[in-house]
Order: structure tokens, then C-alpha cells, then sequence
């Protein structure tokens, strides 16, 4: 796979833990396409944290209407019944624990649910971004993202770059695997038939508790 059906793979696999009725914010890169791919009658508002509830997939190639944007400056749509608000408004609903659910990507993610999200040091970043609100204000975080970065590992035993939260994930998807934080470890609930389970365990750090259901990934 390139690394657009790659992203598209894993924001598919998100998208079928939207559960109905919830209100859901998609961080900035991958997480953004998981608005593509929302399951039929399943019905979700999606937040972004620059003023929005109710955006809908992209916009496409040819773009519309040029005012309605995603955190990530992407054109998307906005359903019938959308909102447009501020920036205090927005961050206001983050942190008082109206967010269902939030789709992140990471740096790092270790075997305690900390991330790292916002900061390499040494390289100009552009900012935290509502990345600390989210993990923290969000009564359930996913973090989807590509299993390494040039072949070096991302699910850490301990996380090395400064974290954005701690104990703040609860599932990991990756084009490899569905891992869940759980109290006692990272639990590896699902696989992609595409790789063994000894190449999945090759590509992270952390330790992984095999599921006794363990299931190909869908």
C-alpha cells in the first residue's frame, strides 16, 4: 500500500468504533479521514477545535465553498444543522467533558496510555495545537497512526519525547494491529492478515498481552 491507502485503511478501521449519537473531534493528518468513512446508519457530530460541530467528509478536488475548514486547514462540508462558533465556545465544550470521543495521531504511545504528540526537540513545531485539552477533556481517545516511523517503533515501552498526557489513550490502531491500553498492558485485539503476529511483536517496543479472541484486523 502507498502511504494514502494506508492512512484511508487504518482511518476505515476507526471509523467503526463511532458508536451513534456521539460527539467526536478528529485531530489534525490521518485522523481527519475517519469523517470519510463513517458506517452506514451511524449517525455522529464531529467537533473541530477552530469553531465547528457537524462537519462532514471533504470537500474533494473541487472545493466549494472555501470558508469551511477542519483543524487541519482542509476543506470540508458541513451537514444540515452544523455550527459555527468561537474559539472559546469550542475549547469550552473540550473542557467540560462534552467530547465523546477524540481520533489522534502520535509520536510515541507507551505501555501506560502517555503520549506524545506535539514536540521533537530540536525542530520547529508548530505549535500544541488543542492536543492537551483533547486528551484530557475526552472521555475516550484513540490514537490512529502508521505502526513505526522508518522502521523504527512507535508503541514504547516508556515514552522519550515530552509528553502531551499521561494515562490518556485507550486504543491504539495501526496498518498492523488494534492494540487496547488496558491497567495491566497494551492487550493486541486484532491483526492485519497481512503481517504474522512475529512481525507485528518485531515492530513494538512495548510488550504485548496476546488476546485469547485475537481477531483479523476488518
Amino acid at each position: 500500500m502507498d502511504k494514502v491507502e494506508l492512512q484511508n485503511m487504518i482511518a476505515k478501521r476507526v471509523a467503526q468504533e463511532l458508536k451513534d449519537g456521539e460527539l467526536v473531534n478528529l485531530g489534525i493528518g490521518l485522523p481527519t479521514k475517519v469523517a470519510n468513512f463513517v458506517p452506514e446508519g451511524i449517525h455522529v457530530m464531529f467537533h473541530s477545535e477552530n469553531g465547528f460541530v457537524g462537519l462532514g467528509p471533504a470537500q474533494g478536488d473541487e472545493v466549494t465553498d472555501p470558508t469551511i475548514v477542519n483543524a487541519g486547514g482542509q476543506y470540508v462540508t458541513i451537514h444540515p444543522g452544523g455550527c459555527f462558533f468561537d474559539s472559546a465556545t469550542s475549547f469550552g465544550i473540550i473542557r467540560g467533558g462534552h467530547v465523546d470521543l477524540t481520533v489522534l495521531g502520535a509520536l510515541q504511545v507507551d505501555e501506560r496510555g502517555n503520549i506524545a504528540n506535539y514536540l521533537i526537540p530540536g525542530k520547529m513545531v508548530p505549535g500544541m495545537g488543542g492536543a492537551m485539552d483533547l486528551l484530557t477533556g475526552a472521555k475516550k481517545v484513540i490514537v490512529a497512526m502508521e505502526h513505526t516511523t522508518k522502521g523504527k517503533a512507535k508503541i514504547l515501552r516508556e515514552c522519550t519525547l515530552p509528553l502531551t498526557a499521561k494515562n490518556a489513550v485507550d486504543l491504539i490502531i495501526t496498518e498492523m494491529a488494534v492494540i487496547e491500553v488496558t491497567p495491566e498492558g497494551l492487550l493486541l485485539k486484532e491483526i492485519n492478515s497481512a503481517y504474522t503476529l512475529e512481525e507485528v511483536l518485531a515492530a513494538t517496543e512495548a510488550k504485548l498481552m496476546i488476546s485469547e479472541e485475537l481477531k483479523e484486523l476488518a
